[in-house]
């Protein structure tokens, strides 16, 4: 029986996924993350986020009129998560990299606000920089790394984040294991670490697992 360790715990529903092909599951959080107070700030013509974390702080500090504003994004859950809370999003992308082709493409002339984590990859803002675009970042959340140390052997583990990776590579190797990254990104977190890594099709913790499934069996 092939033994699979996930470096954040899963729904009931994707773990039945692993017990209904007779894999074993392990899983630890190996970040943890919350929702910071921020000061409200002045919003721009348009909201960017790249995780459901983000938004989910956003509403938690209820910023007067952020609804009325339309939103860029990445990723489909934060696309879907936005829409639910009765957002309208203008465009998502699988990665930050495509999104800031279609702000190149049909809104460098817009102004932004960038609400992030405080561990975020500077794509976005960068480009902002670069291009002497009007923004202003609000970190709505903080990452804390939560090493573990994995004593029992397992064959294949699951990344979701570059964080993830970091907290991982603390306390544990990777030798001889296959690791399954939730997008190209979090892969790169591993460059010079693995060579056995296996991208998900799609950026979503479900294709992931898609990818392990398909892998072993």
């Amino acid at each position: 029986m092939n033994r699979i360790l996930s470096t954040k715990k899963l729904s009931r529903a994707l773990k039945k996924k692993f017990s209904d092909v007779e894999m074993e599951l392990v899983e630890k959080n190996f970040i943890q993350t919350k929702s910071i107070s921020f000061e409200t700030p002045q919003l721009n013509n348009y909201l960017v986020f790249t995780s459901k974390k983000a938004v989910k702080s956003v509403l938690k500090s209820d910023v007067k009129n952020v609804h009325t504003i339309s939103c860029l994004c990445v990723g489909s859950k934060t696309k879907n998560f936005l829409e639910k809370k009765g957002f309208t999003v203008f465009e998502s992308a699988n990665y930050a990299e495509e999104l800031i082709q279609i702000i190149e493409s049909k809104y460098k002339s817009n102004s932004f606000t960038f609400f992030c984590g405080n561990i975020r990859k500077n794509t976005i803002p960068n480009y902002f920089q670069q291009n002497k675009i009007a923004y202003n970042e609000i970190v709505v959340y903080e990452t804390k790394l939560k090493p573990h140390q994995i004593k029992d052997p397992f064959d294949g583990v699951l990344f979701f984040s570059p964080s993830g990776v970091n907290s991982f590579l603390e306390k544990n190797s990777l030798e001889n294991k296959t690791c399954f990254c939730i997008g190209t990104t979090t892969a790169k977190a591993l460059k010079n670490r693995t060579k056995n890594i296996v991208i998900a099709s799609q950026p979503t913790v479900e294709n992931v697992i898609t990818e392990v499934i398909k892998y072993y069996k």
